[in-house]
């Protein structure tokens, strides 16, 4: 989940739906036309507090619970776009906030699991889920950090918060040939970098996008001043 400071908005919050973040997407270099589908597709108002649904389609974060904004939808959509997805996948999502990331994914592959740390925060991105009629996405609660082996191996893992390396368990969950999207960095200014699995290790591939990230807590992360606690 990003910082409120990252970004362009692409244009005003009074666009009236979400073909004004198909225009975002767009204009931040995303072609695949599945994902434009699934961000015309998929109604963000639904994945917003209430009362902020009238800024639900500005291409711009969204103040939630715990002091966590949303993902700013033009950045979301440059790191699933950077995943490849072609519909047969097992992706891991580590950050669910409000699950709209989640909902994406979940029309792009065939099935995702997401950790998000706070568990009323999952609660709500369940419900919202539920509410959309989509049925191959599950939101657990825990240390994203360690990912979530059971589930393992994913052919792709997205990460919505900052570290300067990615988790250990992250790559080992991660399938030979798979994807892995993180913002590397200290938390508040980092890079969005586009890793590889290979018989040798992660690999880097390239960068996707500067970005203003919140940081990764956990324990291959940021330690937590208590179990599940954010420090601001």
């Amino acid at each position: 989940m990003t910082r409120p400071s990252h970004g362009s908005s692409h244009g005003s919050g009074h666009d009236p739906g979400p073909e004004h973040l198909v225009r975002a997407a767009r204009a931040s270099g995303v072609t695949d036309e599945r994902l434009l589908r699934a961000l015309r597709a998929i109604p963000r108002a639904a994945f917003v507090p209430a009362s902020r649904r009238a800024a639900a389609y500005a291409d711009v974060p969204v103040p939630i619970d715990h002091g966590q904004v949303t993902t700013q939808p033009s950045l979301v959509a440059m790191m699933v776009a950077a995943l490849g997805l072609s519909g047969d996948e097992h992706v891991l999502e580590i950050g669910s906030g409000y699950g709209f990331q989640t909902a994406l994914l979940a029309r792009l592959a065939a099935s995702v699991v997401g950790i998000e740390r706070w568990p009323d925060m999952a609660e709500r991105a369940r419900a919202n889920l539920a509410a959309q009629g989509i049925e191959n996405a599950e939101i657990l609660t825990g240390d994203g950090t360690l990912g979530m082996a059971d589930r393992a191996p994913y052919d792709a893992v997205v990460v919505s918060a900052a570290f300067p390396r990615v988790p250990p368990p992250l790559i080992e969950q991660l399938r030979d040939g798979g994807r892995l999207v993180q913002p590397i960095g200290p938390g508040g200014q980092e890079l969005v970098e586009l890793y590889e699995r290979t018989p040798r290790g992660l690999v880097r591939r390239r960068s996707v996008v500067p970005a203003h990230f919140v940081r990764l807590y956990g324990e291959h992360g940021y330690p937590p001043t208590a179990p599940f606690e954010d420090t601001g």
